[in-house]
């Protein structure tokens, strides 16, 4: 089954930065850059602000790149629950925004996407912005690490999925929902 021209847009969550990129899968593993940017948010504006910002941010991007799938860094306990329920906030509102557009979301924990991008789960950001740069031929490495992140996650996803378009397609010829 190809995935050949699927336009994923990947996403690193965030609530003052939130990376935002647009990829298209090409032949092979081959993925093309399409789009790459960062929305960033005051940290000193309402809550509800700063989610309304976000929602629209990535409305716009979803409406104006159509992405056939969204890929998005999982949330994790990095030790600061007040960052990581603003986070949470964060990817509720770009969920949503998705859900609104019938565009299916995978989640990709940040072990899994340094994995899929280098080789190595534990890679540091240096070795992924060199990796994501190389990977797509870009002239220059993507600034700021949000954008390098995001560019990121839609690789893992261009290269994960085959993988799942396969394990989807055995699972509706045997009867079986994936959920």
């Amino acid at each position: 089954m190809s995935t050949e021209g699927l336009r994923v847009m990947g996403i690193d969550p965030g609530l003052t930065r939130c990376g935002l990129s647009v990829v298209q899968t090409g032949g092979g593993r081959q993925v093309i850059p399409i789009a790459v940017g960062v929305v960033r948010t005051p940290s000193d504006a309402e809550l509800s602000e700063r989610l309304l910002r976000i929602s629209r941010a990535v409305g716009e991007w979803m409406d104006d790149y159509q992405p056939d799938v969204v890929a998005m860094e999982r949330i994790f306990e990095r030790g600061n629950v007040s960052t990581v329920m603003h986070t949470a906030h964060a990817v509720g509102v770009m969920v949503l925004a998705a859900a609104e557009r019938d565009i299916p979301v995978h989640m990709y924990t940040p072990s899994e996407v340094k994995k899929a991008v280098s080789g190595n789960g534990r890679a540091d950001k240096k070795q992924m912005t060199t990796m994501i740069t190389r990977i797509l031929g870009l002239s220059e490495p993507p600034k700021p690490a949000d954008a390098a992140d995001a560019l990121a996650i839609a690789v893992c996803h261009c290269w994960r999925a085959p993988l799942l378009a396969r394990t989807q397609q055995a699972l509706n010829a045997t009867g079986v929902k994936r959920s």
